[in-house]
């Protein structure tokens, strides 16, 4: 028994020892990690270029130039993020290139305000290969075409919207060649399917975009906004107009007032007043075989929508 306990003393001491001897060994080799780290190193890495601000008639037809070979200098931390990412630099088309020959330019004299836009204070750039960057390109047609809503939206009862429905922006450009870029004349947007609507309307919807080539949309997406109101209906007495009647003639109409209906929001419902709506017959559209007009509705209220007449006949006696 007294054997036991020994032994399993002197395995616990074992143990102990090692455990810290591998924690004297890892935190040796953090500070190994971290001097080593803390030094300035010069190497020469590849970077992805990125363009930006291409203007937007022109496009650029080779890739061959894609890559700058960059010598840099600086702390091992600043490397360990190079190093695990796909590092890229920003050329800058409408400042850092010149156009010659139909063909942008890049040089390494522009290497000073190259590596201050790309790199930090921390990145000392040594060197930049090659010394001149030639992209070729092709002149595009830029066009401005309407944007068309396709929309299925109905309101529970008793809310609607006053407004049509407008696409946020109503039209985009498109850029590409021009064989293409002409065949296109609008485009059109996914359908909106809402159903039984009683809160105001915010929705983004995807553009039917043509696959077409090589051809650029200034948008992929819309916005519809709509503000939607609690409805009701009304019904207003309007006095019916003779026009285009012979000065010479006398005319007996009835009825000389026909019933408008209209639906309008609640808040609007006050300011819908008989004087914003006209109803006229028109004289010179009857012959013989009529012996009524055709009452027509030409003014209505900016407040009113679905306006309808409830009687069109009205009856007329001439007299001589």
């Amino acid at each position: 028994m007294i054997k036991k306990v020994k032994s399993k003393l002197l395995i616990s001491i074992k143990n102990k020892k090692i455990n810290v001897f591998l924690l004297f060994l890892l935190l040796a080799f953090i500070i190994l990690i971290f001097s080593k780290l803390s030094k300035s190193y010069t190497n020469t890495i590849a970077f992805r270029i990125e363009k930006v601000n291409v203007p937007e008639n022109k496009v650029v037809l080779n890739n061959s130039d894609s890559i700058l070979n960059i010598t840099l200098r600086a702390h091992g931390f600043r490397w360990l993020g190079l190093y695990f990412t796909k590092p890229k630099v920003k050329i800058d088309f409408s400042k850092d290139v010149t156009i010659s020959n139909s063909r942008f330019i890049w040089t390494k004299s522009g290497a000073r305000s190259f590596s201050s836009n790309n790199f930090t204070k921390q990145l000392d750039v040594i060197d930049v290969f090659p010394d001149t960057l030639v992209f070729n390109y092709d002149v595009n047609l830029v066009k401005k075409v309407p944007v068309v809503l396709n929309t299925n939206i109905t309101f529970s009862p008793g809310f609607d919207t006053f407004k049509a429905y407008q696409a946020t922006p109503d039209s985009i450009k498109i850029i590409g060649p021009k064989e293409i870029v002409d065949t296109i004349n609008q485009v059109e947007t996914d359908t909106l399917v809402l159903k039984d609507v009683k809160t105001n309307i915010n929705k983004t919807i995807k553009l039917e975009l043509p696959d077409k080539g090589d051809i650029h949309f200034s948008h992929t997406s819309v916005d519809l906004k709509a503000n939607v109101e609690r409805f009701t209906e009304g019904n207003l007495k309007i006095p019916v107009n003779i026009i285009n009647a012979p000065n010479e003639l006398r005319i007996k109409y009835f009825p000389k007032e026909v019933t408008v209906t209209f639906y309008t929001s609640l808040e609007h419902f006050k300011e819908v007043k008989p004087g914003d709506f006209k109803v006229v017959c028109d004289y010179s559209k009857i012959d013989d075989e009529h012996t009524f007009f055709e009452a027509q509705l030409v003014k209505t209220s900016e407040y009113a929508k679905s306006v309808k007449l409830n009687n069109q006949h009205v009856e007329f006696i001439i007299l001589k």
